[in-house]
């Protein structure tokens, strides 16, 4: 990904082959957004002719662009649509603007710097601003290139950002820290998510957090090998893992910064699980070839769950946070889980396995457990774990659900903020006879065609107790088909951002420590 950096006009730095220049669309046609920013060397655009913006398509809508190509050694402009006047405020303008950035990025040219011009967003400061905008600019260049023969693909060589007055350079440096930072870490998630899975295997996996996380003063890495893993009883995830010959691996993250928010006396914690599959070939209940194809990204949630970590000690969040992945292959072969099979999970409940493509549950089972034997004040676990997810909400909404509805709805706004959208579903308990066993205390799939997101969080509200918690169920918008927005094909790292903004929040905090607790 390109670097992105701050920069108070009017001096660009030599290397600028582009200059983006914010537009808003009317009724009247494309106009500039806000006033014009004196920069040396640019010729800024004058009254915009809305015939002539018509006749090359461009209206100023979000993401279009339209390059003014120079007739001298300067450097070209770049008309950025950034929609609507009415429309670009709060939260959704500021995905507008990511969308904007990532498109400008796309158009700016090859081998240069590119400087956008920071539009106002109406109801966030100019620190959210630069933030909503180092991101889009930098996960639009986010490439896996790591198993191509040829040279990693040319493009831009960074961006900057321009704050439209001295007094914003400080607000503008912060948030395009900010901004640069949570996107290095979402590109970490991806990374993760890309790789080939016989190349990203478990105790790979283990050993990619633990390499990344060295010598980070506030986190302590724990890794349990398949020895361990017995001793703590993790039944679901050894009963995955039995068809593997590549053992199984649990990650715990611990996060305690040095100066943690304390409220009345009682300090905040959060506990996150994520699923880490790091292959799915659906065990001796076998996918089909063509759903194999992607099953490398069944790991989305543990490494969504982890990159949050490196951004939110990066960050310097205040909120102590424990992390928990358990990682395994799910393969077919003769020590394979079958169909019939009971699995007794770490918390002493048992689960009878009816497919074993349905395995996600199973590992969370026991990561669920042990979140909630750490004593937090909530828990949140984000898995890809049911197409029928996909087919209920598309592929850019994840599914939420959860036992309280006040973290849902935190989780919810949290996730609208930095655009990663999730729409809540019930947990009704009539359907828990969806899940009831005729010989053990649940079985792992609900009614065929029914239901199948809700039955599946139902066996894992199971294992949370009392504790609050939220369920994403990220199967759709883990993984891109294409190049949309920010994001590249493949692997997204969906859920970092929602993850690293409430960690990061001084309000969650103060919310989690206000919860009633046993």
């Amino acid at each position: 990904m390109i670097n992105v950096t701050a920069l108070s006009a009017p001096a660009l730095p030599d290397d600028v082959i582009a200059v983006g220049i914010p537009v808003l669309s009317t009724g009247e046609g494309p106009v500039g957004a806000g006033d014009p920013v004196t920069l040396d060397g640019v010729s800024w655009p004058g009254e915009l002719d809305a015939d002539w913006c018509e006749r090359q398509g461009f209206a100023g809508k979000v993401a279009q662009t339209l390059v003014l190509r120079s007739l001298d050694a300067g450097p070209e402009i770049v008309l950025v649509g950034l929609g609507a006047a009415d429309r670009l405020a709060g939260d959704r303008g500021l995905e507008s603007l990511r969308r904007a950035t990532a498109a400008f990025v796309r158009s700016a040219g090859k081998g240069g710097t590119a400087a956008l011009v920071l539009p106002s967003v109406t109801g966030a400061d100019r620190s959210d601003t630069a933030a909503a905008a180092a991101e889009g600019g930098a996960l639009a260049t986010y490439r896996y290139e790591d198993f191509r023969s040829a040279d990693p693909t040319a493009g831009l060589v960074g961006l900057v950002l321009v704050g439209g007055s001295p007094d914003d350079a400080g607000a503008v440096e912060r948030g395009t820290a900010r901004g640069s930072q949570v996107a290095r870490s979402v590109g970490l998630a991806r990374d993760l998510v890309n790789e080939p899975p016989s190349s990203l295997t478990p105790e790979r996996f283990a050993d990619v957090v633990t390499d990344r996380f060295a010598g980070v003063e506030e986190l302590t890495v724990e890794v349990w090998d398949e020895e361990r893993i017995v001793a703590e009883r993790l039944g679901g995830l050894l009963g995955v893992a039995a068809g593997s010959i590549r053992p199984p691996r649990l990650v715990r993250v611990e996060y305690r910064p040095a100066d943690p928010y304390e409220f009345d006396g009682r300090v905040p914690h959060l506990a996150l699980v994520g699923k880490g599959i790091t292959f799915d070939s659906g065990g001796l209940s076998l996918k089909p070839p063509a759903g194999m194809e992607t099953m490398k990204t069944d790991m989305g949630g543990a490494a969504a769950v982890l990159a949050a970590i490196d951004a939110i000690a990066a960050l310097g969040g205040r909120t102590p946070v424990t992390a928990w992945a358990p990682m395994t292959e799910n393969m077919p072969s003769g020590s394979a889980t079958k169909p019939g099979d009971v699995l007794t999970t770490r918390s002493g409940k048992t689960i009878e396995v009816l497919n074993t493509d349905a395995e996600g549950r199973l590992i969370l089972a026991d990561g669920l457990t042990l979140a909630v034997e750490s004593e937090p004040d909530a828990v949140i676990d984000l898995a890809t774990l049911t197409g029928a997810a996909i087919v209920a909400l598309g592929k850019e909404i994840a599914g939420l659900l959860g036992n309280d509805d006040e973290l849902r709805d935190v989780v919810q706004a949290a996730g609208a903020a930095v655009g990663e959208p999730s729409w809540p579903l019930p947990l009704p308990e009539d359907y828990a006879v969806h899940i009831e066993s005729e010989v053990a205390d649940m079985k792992n799939m609900g009614r065929p065609g029914q239901a199948g997101t809700i039955s599946a969080a139902l066996l894992l509200q199971e294992f949370v107790g009392d504790v609050p918690w939220a369920h994403l169920d990220i199967a759709g918008p883990s993984r891109t088909d294409d190049n949309r927005w920010y994001n590249t094909k493949g692997g997204s790292g969906f859920g970092v951002r929602t993850l690293v903004a409430l960690a990061t929040s001084e309000e969650f905090a103060r919310w989690l420590a206000s919860r009633p607790k046993e």
